[in-house]
């Protein structure tokens, strides 16, 4: 799949033990994000975004796949790609993150994985480049704390995409 940057947004955002709710998504302030998210969501969409690629990471990354996903039934165009860092990107993972995960892979329009196996941090950086590198726009989760979310949004600045940033 060939992506034109022009209609391509991609996500970056924090895992969920960065976030105020953690691993709660029944907490308000979650809630309220995920409303913020399908708001800009639609929001790009109307705008001509038609390709979205997520990060496939716990937390911000699989919300925004799943809210992709539900917006296919009414937006039957749009597409939704897994960037993945490494084919065990969920090695770690427990159990219940897992089985969502793999889910997920499965409702995607294609999946990009970076490294076979994992080799380090160089992993998600590769993978973050990769999005950015093939978008124009980025929403963004993102706290204002230095970290690998941060890195993402500054690469995307340099290279002028349009930056969308939620506050969690």
């Amino acid at each position: 799949m060939e992506f034109d940057k022009n209609t391509t947004a991609c996500f970056t955002g924090h895992r969920s033990q960065k976030l105020p709710w953690r691993f709660n998504e029944e907490d308000e302030r979650c809630k309220n994000m995920k409303e913020v998210l399908q708001h800009e969501i639609e929001k790009a969409i109307q705008s001509g975004y038609a390709t979205f690629i997520c990060g496939m990471a716990i937390g911000f990354d699989m919300i925004c796949a799943e809210t992709v996903i539900a917006l296919k039934s009414r937006y039957k165009n749009i597409k939704i790609i897994g960037a993945l860092p490494c084919k065990t990107q969920d090695i770690k993972w427990s159990e219940k993150d897992k089985k969502r995960y793999r889910n997920l892979l499965t409702q995607l329009d294609d999946i990009r994985c970076i490294y076979d196996e994992y080799i380090g941090a160089e992993c998600m950086i590769e993978r973050n480049k990769f999005m950015v590198n093939n978008s124009s726009l980025m929403i963004a989760l993102f706290n204002g704390l230095s970290g690998g979310t941060k890195s993402t949004i500054d690469y995307a600045r340099n290279l002028g995409l349009k930056l969308v940033i939620i506050k969690p």
